[in-house]
């Protein structure tokens, strides 16, 4: 296995709110921030190969803990090598600790003191998830970023039901704390790890949620339980509580939100990172993100349209590829189609971010999101 590798961040560019410029340091690759990861949950971002994610300028990808535990094995992958060389993949690797799944999975677990015990979707055999354990799991997968076990709060839930999740991830975040530094202490190469804001939808349960995560001090932090079905319009106010109250020094990362204009809104209150599957799993239905909105490709229209997806992408897909072809592809069933269109999408995203830091660079990161909100005919929060 590989040596660990440094995580450092610097922020260039602007506080504790507003839109900011910053650098993710994972040994000698240089992240700019803000900055989008394509979901690549079983060691692989659905029929792209790692060459696919260079080209269109990814430099950190997410996988997952719970995932890659079934199968092939956490243990399987450190003998490989570790996620990055088990998959081929030179960039940075955040894993997620299958807190996430406490959501999705809700029929097939239990919330215990001691963690969550999963019975897997694949066999029905039981795993015990506690916090030490899930650290352990993500240093023997050799990622760089390393999640906390946390209790992902399904929306709607009463404020009683969010407050006592919410105790039981600090209780979560100090124990996996505790692990990494005895890990540490043995020599063990660990990754950074990052704290995971709970408190459903209450500002006053996220402040506290961040504020005694920041007295226990993290790597980073991440805003969860913002993906399980609440109205895009709760949010901002749930946002805002948090990051005022998270260091300014530290990135901030917003998990599993991500169109377009939910990215633009969360740059602007001061999120440094983004995951979603939204636009692989879009592409794989014939739905493509582009500068003038989103466009069903596979859609009658196209069938005898000679242009590219988008005239200002430069990715393989757009530069050799037309949307007549792609419909084509589509409904004879071919996985090309799919493939195409997910590395249109993701490019697209990788440009959002970096035209995103341009502006914030030049200090036009407002009208940059309102023009680009206004060519996309979308509102402000899709």
């Amino acid at each position: 296995m590989r040596e660990r590798r440094a995580v450092k961040f610097e922020l260039l560019h602007g506080g504790r709110r507003g839109p900011r410029l910053g650098r993710l340091q994972i040994g000698a690759i240089e992240v700019p921030t803000p900055a989008f990861m394509p979901v690549g949950t079983r060691a692989s971002v659905k029929t792209l190969g790692c060459e696919d994610l260079e080209e269109i300028g990814a430099k950190l990808i997410l996988a997952n803990t719970y995932h890659l535990h079934l199968r092939p094995g956490a243990d399987l992958i450190q003998r490989r090598g570790g996620l990055h060389r088990f998959m081929s993949w030179e960039g940075g690797i955040l894993t997620d600790s299958g807190g996430f799944q406490v959501h999705s999975l809700a029929g097939l677990r239990r919330i215990l003191p001691e963690g969550v015990e999963f019975r897997s979707h694949l066999d029905g055999s039981r795993h015990l998830f506690t916090p030490e354990r899930t650290v352990e799991i993500q240093a023997a997968l050799g990622s760089d970023i390393h999640m906390v076990l946390d209790v992902c709060t399904t929306y709607p839930a009463e404020e009683r039901q969010a407050a006592a999740e919410m105790e039981t991830t600090l209780r979560w975040a100090e124990r996996s704390k505790r692990q990494r530094e005895q890990m540490l202490s043995s020599g063990a190469p660990v990754g950074a790890l990052f704290g995971i804001v709970q408190g459903g939808l209450y500002p006053r349960l996220r402040q506290r949620c961040a504020r005694e995560l920041a007295s226990l001090g993290f790597d980073g932090y991440a805003l969860g339980g913002l993906s399980v079905g609440e109205p895009a319009s709760q949010r901002p106010a749930v946002m805002d509580a948090t990051l005022e109250t998270l260091p300014a020094e530290d990135p901030r990362y917003l998990m599993g939100v991500g169109t377009p204009a939910d990215i633009l809104d969360a740059v602007g209150r001061g999120v440094d990172l983004f995951d979603c599957v939204l636009p692989s799993r879009n592409a794989r239905k014939g739905t493509v993100f582009t500068w003038d909105g989103k466009m069903v490709v596979k859609n009658r229209v196209y069938a005898e349209d000679d242009t590219p997806i988008d005239a200002e992408c430069g990715c393989c897909a757009c530069r050799r590829y037309s949307r007549a072809y792609l419909r084509h592809l589509f409904q004879v069933g071919e996985y090309l189609g799919g493939r195409l269109a997910t590395i249109h999408s993701l490019a697209f995203y990788q440009q959002l971010m970096e035209r995103i830091r341009q502006a914030i660079a030049e200090e036009q990161f407002s009208s940059f999101a309102a023009a680009t909100l206004s060519r996309m005919g979308v509102g402000a929060v899709e």
